[in-house]
């Protein structure tokens, strides 16, 4: 039998470590505003160990209804560098531009890989 199981790197301290991805839907408010947003973002993002795998503003719908102008996703090595970023002055400082350019559905999804399971 298999299953897709969660899956974790054990860090030094004996402690699991599964990669993170954040999921951001976006709507546009005040494109000035995101565009300020994102001329910062790198400079900010880079000092932090995540990866920036799409920024799309025409995805393909597949199935039923987007009402959104935007998709990111991000990944991250565990939650605890994606807190680290989140939470970081230089974030919320530029983050207060993102809310007021756009409505933002966020998710944080934990990473799995197909492991087989024993009987």
């Amino acid at each position: 039998m298999n299953a897709c199981v969660a899956t974790c790197r054990l860090r030094a301290t004996g402690e699991c470590s599964v990669t993170v991805y954040v999921i951001v839907q976006l709507k546009m408010t005040d494109r000035a505003a995101y565009d300020r947003y994102q001329a910062r973002f790198f400079e900010v993002f880079r000092k932090f160990n995540g990866r920036l795998l799409s920024a799309d503003e025409t995805p393909s719908v597949l199935e039923g209804t987007w009402n959104r102008d935007k998709i990111v996703l991000m990944s991250f090595p565990d939650q605890s560098a994606f807190q680290a970023w989140a939470n970081s002055p230089d974030y919320l400082d530029i983050a207060k531009d993102r809310k007021a350019g756009a409505d933002a559905v966020v998710l944080l999804a934990k990473g799995f890989s197909p492991q087989p399971m024993s009987d």
